[in-house]
């Protein structure tokens, strides 16, 4: 035994003098001594091997054993290293291809909106749905625009505002009845388009509670030519921007910052709203075919802003920061959502749209069209062009003019309890808020209080029940007509008669 470990001290310093050699001389032809240390080797071993003995010999199998393992480590470590370093080398390698595809990307649907631009506007100009003798000042291209602007589309528009006067003068002895039934002559007479004086005066009523106004029901009743009429009987076109169903958020409908070519990419709708800035009458967005997409997506930041109290803080934000020759109406890269704009969208009730939520439509007014409407004799009309301010004004008078009854109120009150006991719903403070705008603005417009009442009430609270399981719920939709009669006569509130009866029926 003690021949064999006299051996494996020697062989010990021996191996690890000659691997220290061969670190320490690297960058010297690191195999030329090693070679003939290996008869040094044998010999260590032939002067004292005859003494092994049994456990000699062991352990000398076993050392030899354990050394191998130690160098196979410690080359499996150097492979290890080796591979990750070489995987973390491909791994910049491909980021850097990555942004090459990126930039190419970018830059492919950069080309391929502007494309998708063109063949929008070529759609609503077969439409017939912009004037055919030229586009007008603040429809023209981005003409004029420096090269490098972040908005060229925007920038458009500044130049083509810049120094003029757009101050629009009152009107004398203008009332809403007034503005209805001229609105209802002048879509008849110049457009042949004729609508129920009921849907004018839910219209207009709908414009002082609400600025998102949801035309729905079949194709083909006129729902954006109604839209398309108000904005000719205005002065104005309306901006018709046709929704696309792949639409997901507010990039589809305001734009997005292109870092590859350094610009805004403008939508439609973005300039279109740019526009009401400058300008002091009613203007008009038409979303069309709104629900093609899912609305509480890409029109969420609108339905949230428009919550708010103070219109100061109606603002969306399109840019981190300013830069100089941004557009003048754009302020540290905000753009204030102006009061004299009116948000339209027309809606399809079909299995190729999705369903409006009920917190789309708590925050709308909605108007269902279920037929076509008659012709009838109308007086010819011209356009009323007025300001903002004054339909506002008039929407003010009424308020004092028609304050909403306590009779009415304490009714409604009590129709709220009952559907809160059968049904388990409640109106809510919003709806009671539009209540107060809605009712004295139907009545200034010609309507009955109780009208307004019944439409309030099909549109906000029965449009709820088609979520309910109807065939659970026949008994208590004839306790609710049979209220209904008992609070407000039996030849009143006709809408939510007839919109129960098709609940029943369809279910």
């Amino acid at each position: 035994m003690n021949a064999y470990f006299e051996y494996l001290r020697e062989m010990v310093i021996r191996v690890f003098a000659d691997i220290g050699t061969w670190f320490y001389k690297t960058f010297v032809p690191p195999w030329s001594d090693l070679p003939g240390n290996f008869s040094d080797y044998h010999s260590i071993l032939l002067v004292h091997s005859p003494d092994f003995g049994f456990w000699g010999w062991f352990f000398y199998v076993l050392f030899w054993i354990l050394f191998v393992a130690l160098i196979g480590g410690i080359g499996f470590l150097i492979f290890l290293l080796l591979r990750k370093y070489v995987r973390f080398t491909r791994k910049e390698l491909d980021k850097d291809e990555l942004r090459r595809q990126v930039e190419k990307l970018n830059y492919e649907l950069y080309m391929a909106t502007l494309e998708k631009e063109k063949i929008l506007n070529l759609k609503v100009g077969y439409l017939g749905l912009k004037p055919e003798d030229g586009s007008k000042p603040e429809e023209a291209s981005a003409e004029g625009a420096p090269s490098d602007a972040r908005f060229p589309k925007l920038i458009s528009v500044d130049n083509a505002y810049r120094g003029q006067n757009m101050d629009i003068p009152f009107r004398k002895d203008l009332s809403l009845e007034e503005l209805c039934n001229a609105f209802r002559n002048f879509a008849a007479s110049n457009l042949g388009l004729y609508y129920k004086i009921d849907t004018i005066r839910q219209l207009f009523a709908g414009i002082a509670t609400s600025k998102l106004i949801i035309l729905e029901g079949i194709s083909g009743t006129g729902k954006t030519s109604l839209a398309y009429a108000l904005g000719k009987f205005l002065g104005y076109d309306s901006s018709i921007i046709p929704v696309q169903p792949s639409w997901k958020d507010r990039s589809e409908l305001l734009g997005y910052y292109n870092e590859f070519t350094k610009k805004f990419n403008e939508s439609e709708f973005l300039k279109a709203l740019y526009t009401v800035g400058y300008r002091q009458d009613l203007n008009i967005i038409t979303l069309d075919e709104m629900n093609l997409a899912r609305i509480e997506y890409y029109f969420a930041e609108f339905l949230s802003i428009m919550e708010m109290r103070d219109p100061a803080d109606w603002v969306i934000d399109l840019i981190p920061s300013s830069q100089p020759g941004d557009p003048v109406l754009l302020k540290d890269g905000k753009l204030l959502i102006p009061q004299n704009v009116l948000f339209f969208g027309t809606a399809n009730n079909d299995d190729s749209t999705f369903t409006i939520s009920d917190k789309v439509y708590d925050r709308a007014v909605s108007l269902f069209f279920d037929d076509k409407g008659r012709a009838f004799k109308a007086t010819p009309q011209e356009p009323i062009i007025m300001p903002y301010a004054q339909l506002r004004s008039l929407y003010d008078n009424a308020l004092q003019q028609f304050p909403v009854s306590e009779s009415m109120s304490q009714k409604f009150s009590d129709l709220d309890n009952f559907v809160i006991k059968k049904f388990k719903l409640a109106f809510g403070n919003r709806i009671m808020k539009q209540l107060e705008s809605f009712i004295p603005a139907y009545v200034a417009c010609g309507g009955r209080e109780i009208d307004g009442f019944d439409f309030i009430f099909t549109n906000k609270i029965l449009k709820k029940f088609e979520a309910l399981n109807i065939a659970f719920l026949k008994d208590e939709l004839k306790q609710l007509e049979a209220f209904l009669d008992k609070t407000y006569g039996k030849d009143n509130f006709t809408m939510a008669h007839n919109f129960i009866e098709d609940l029943i029926k369809n279910n």
